[in-house]
């Protein structure tokens, strides 16, 4: 084990990259699975939940594999090439992971069985179970398919209009990767726009995929039929990570950091839209957008930050955010309360 030392400091200045994105690792590997031909990631995410995901699709017969720092090649095998897993698919804590594969699994011709670690076994799955199960999937497991281990496969799937009650971009990911497989289009109506990683993935891998804005939110329309290309993906640096070095720059007196490489999808860059009104001294420079997903670098100094009121739509753009925003809050001049999280 690696021993790190903490001391205190009167200012912080210099340069850093983040880890790359969580939920855009997830992706790459599921679509790549999927895709026909190699798809290579770059700035892959080696944390626990997405090497689960890695994990997962060995077992249903593909070849991934490290070669390099934070590299990996899937061997993608198409739409119909997984095999069937020879025992229980196990994702650790990754509710990602659990979400996202019983949309992709429950139109598999071959059954799976998908489980986990104690906490991810007492986690709710009904939010995404029930429109699966309306789009004609099979899904069986304890309360009525609401908890982990969690069966489903074999299913003839129909497509769907589905009005998400509340912003979840893993219930929205879950319908869309059913919808590869499914006979007829998916619609999923966000009122609240939640994150889109899914949909410019799937729009990058050539997928049939459009988006229509309404008065409140969008309407995401997948047309199945569509095989899926392979990507050479470059995983942006997670904004999620990069907060707490944004936040430390910004309460640390006379800091100045410079973020490089940081995503900046708008609907995960609340974050920056709430610190710039609690008066945070934030620049971005170089943005550029690769493999669909907008980035750049985040230059940031030392500020008089003041309370705000944060609520309403902009609470699904920064959910993650949220404790270290509360630090902000401590050291900020005034009240900062926070509502519908």
């Amino acid at each position: 084990m690696r021993k790190v030392t903490l001391s205190k400091t009167c200012s912080l200045k210099g340069r850093i990259s983040v880890p790359g994105d969580k939920s855009i690792s997830h992706r790459a590997v599921i679509l790549g699975s999927i895709a026909e031909g190699t798809t290579r990631i770059r700035n892959f995410l080696e944390s626990d939940d997405c090497l689960n995901t890695i994990k997962a699709f060995q077992s249903m017969g593909l070849k991934i594999e490290k070669t390099g720092p934070s590299e990996v090649i899937v061997q993608g095998r198409g739409l119909y090439g997984l095999s069937p897993a020879p025992k229980q698919i196990y994702l650790g804590n990754s509710g990602t992971s659990m979400r996202l594969l019983l949309g992709l699994l429950s139109g598999q011709k071959f059954k799976s069985s998908l489980t986990g670690d104690d906490s991810l076994k007492s986690r709710p799955m009904k939010r995404v179970v029930d429109p699966l199960k309306a789009m004609g999937a099979l899904i069986s497991g304890r309360k009525n398919g609401n908890y982990a281990p969690l069966k489903t496969g074999g299913s003839k799937l129909s497509g769907i209009k589905y009005k998400l009650p509340v912003a979840s971009a893993q219930v929205k990911s879950a319908l869309l990767l059913a919808g590869l497989y499914a006979k007829g289009a998916v619609k999923v109506v966000e009122p609240i726009i939640c994150r889109d990683h899914t949909e410019r993935m799937l729009k990058y891998c050539g997928a049939s995929l459009k988006e229509e804005k309404k008065k409140k939110g969008k309407e995401i329309i997948l047309i199945p039929g569509s095989s899926l290309k392979p990507m050479d993906i470059d995983v942006p640096g997670d904004i999620s990570s990069a907060a707490f070095f944004i936040v430390a720059g910004l309460i640390v007196p006379r800091s100045r950091v410079l973020l490089k490489n940081v995503g900046l999808n708008p609907t995960r860059t609340g974050i920056i839209d709430v610190l710039k009104r609690m008066g945070a001294h934030l620049e971005i420079k170089n943005r550029t957008r690769i493999c669909g997903e907008p980035r750049g670098d985040i230059l940031v100094k030392s500020s008089k930050l003041k309370g705000v009121y944060l609520g309403g739509k902009i609470i699904p753009r920064l959910i993650d955010e949220l404790p270290v925003i509360m630090v902000a809050a401590c050291a900020a001049q005034g009240r900062t309360v926070i509502k519908d999280a």
